[in-house]
């Protein structure tokens, strides 16, 4: 694949993900046809959604970062056999770690996460099943944090643009530790680590019906 052919995700100022040459595009529903160049929604307003309608002008949607985000750091934690990876900066909290092991990843503890807490191969399937590249793992010195597959984006229910398959993200700094190859986009406009999902859509109450 040329360099003109790899599948791109630009989040203009102020604006949409301007998305070009993605292999596959879905919601809950199954699969959105898709076209070589898409504006996607990043405003949370339009009536289109997950496109672009161009409600972003009208509300004077801003793409800047906010104060008051949680700080990009990531942060280590040291078992026998394996370590575990964190940055809360950019976690998009959907709930796969905690749901998925809270022996491990522990709500309202500290340390939050306890690498002891399960076999290794379960605490591996569950960072595998993290959207927001938030966590990886490092096992006999080598870390893990991609994943194989084509390049594609799935628009969440009520939530971001999930990211797969290492669409190259351009004009965005990327956080500590962050995935090139999968990441969770912020589609309600309230995020505070934009273009990132932080979460946000959980407080503001973002809904989407059509997706």
């Amino acid at each position: 694949m040329s360099s003109d052919e790899r599948p791109t995700i630009t989040p203009t100022p102020d604006g949409p993900y301007l998305v070009k040459n993605l292999q596959r595009f879905s919601n809950r529903k199954g699969a959105i046809g898709v076209r070589s160049t898409m504006a996607l929604c990043r405003c949370g307003g339009s009536a289109n959604k997950p496109f672009c309608d161009g409600t972003h002008a009208k509300i004077g949607f801003s793409s800047a970062k906010l104060e008051g985000r949680v700080a990009d750091r990531r942060e280590d934690y040291e078992g026998e056999k394996i370590i575990i990876h964190d940055n809360r900066g950019i976690c998009a909290h959907a709930g796969r770690c905690t749901d998925g092991h809270p022996s491990v990843f522990r709500l309202k503890q500290e340390p939050w996460i306890d690498p002891q807490g399960a076999p290794g191969d379960e605490i591996i399937e569950t960072i595998q099943k993290c959207p927001s590249g938030a966590l990886s793992y490092t096992v006999d010195g080598v870390e893990h944090r991609d994943r194989e597959g084509p390049a594609a984006i799935f628009v969440s229910p009520n939530g971001p643009h999930v990211v797969t398959g290492g669409p190259q993200l351009l004009e965005t700094p990327r956080g500590e530790g962050a995935s090139t190859e999968h990441f969770t986009l912020c589609r309600c406009g309230g995020s505070k680590n934009k273009p990132f999902c932080d979460g946000s859509h959980w407080y503001n109450k973002f809904s989407d019906d059509k997706n």
